[in-house]
């Protein structure tokens, strides 16, 4: 990762935070884009001149597009872009959901995954290379009481992953996913406070670290991953932790 171009969406926290640090620590360059802008200053100023903050709302294309064209002129190329913003609000009943907060789950998690794929594919086709890493998740594939929202738009990412790597490997660009299980962050301590399905009752214990994700993150970039591309990688698996170097 020496000297790559890294684009991380959702970075002011969690899992975009910690894969920040991580591709930091191994000599990219990291542009670190989310909506609170003094919490993605600090980390920036945390990392060096490695990395830069940039405010932006994945859910407004103008504001992805620009935020992607200052890294271009900034460092002049992207490598790597890793769409991670997601919300898991309206946790709710369909019959009771907040229409408002359900079509702002579709701006983020699936329109936010959108309009960085879009603001990104037309460079990486120049150049004729880059990876693109979409954060899915086990909600993708399987109905979870309450999260409507979250399930539907995961899902839906997850078919532009697809699709992504259908249209773009032929210009030697790099589309997967990574499904990480859960993990210890805020987002978990919201699900636990809601009482809502299953993984709402998971004891705290049981989620893993965000660097386990970002580690994983790392490893996609590689061409070791390459056999998950149009895809998915599982951190529930125990044959991806090994790839990764995270069981023995």
């Amino acid at each position: 990762m020496q000297g790559k171009v890294v684009v991380i969406t959702g970075a002011s926290r969690g899992i975009g935070a910690a894969a920040a640090r991580a591709f930091c620590g191994l000599g990219a360059k990291v542009a670190l884009l989310a909506r609170s802008e003094p919490e993605i200053a600090a980390l920036a100023a945390e990392l060096g001149e490695a990395a830069v903050a940039l405010t932006c709302d994945v859910a407004e294309f103008d504001q992805v597009q620009a935020a992607l064209a200052a890294v271009v002129a900034r460092w002049g190329r992207l490598d790597v872009l890793i769409n991670n913003a997601g919300v898991i609000d309206p946790i709710a009943h369909l019959a009771t959901a907040d229409p408002a907060e359900f079509a702002r789950a579709v701006q983020i998690n699936l329109n936010g995954v959108f309009y960085g794929m879009r603001a990104a594919l037309p460079q990486m086709r120049a150049q004729g290379y880059g990876t693109i890493i979409n954060i899915s998740s086990g909600a993708a594939t399987n109905p979870l009481e309450g999260w409507g929202g979250y399930c539907s738009t995961k899902a839906a990412a997850l078919m532009l992953t697809r699709v992504g790597h259908l249209e773009e490997a032929a210009h030697g660009i790099r589309v997967l996913g990574l499904s990480p299980g859960t993990v210890a962050t805020q987002m978990q301590v919201k699900i636990k406070a809601s009482g809502v399905n299953p993984v709402s009752q998971l004891d705290p214990s049981v989620h893993i670290a965000p660097e386990w994700p970002a580690k994983t993150l790392v490893w996609m970039c590689t061409a070791a991953a390459d056999a998950w591309l149009g895809r998915d990688v599982s951190l529930r698996e125990d044959v991806v932790q090994r790839a990764v170097g995270l069981l023995a």
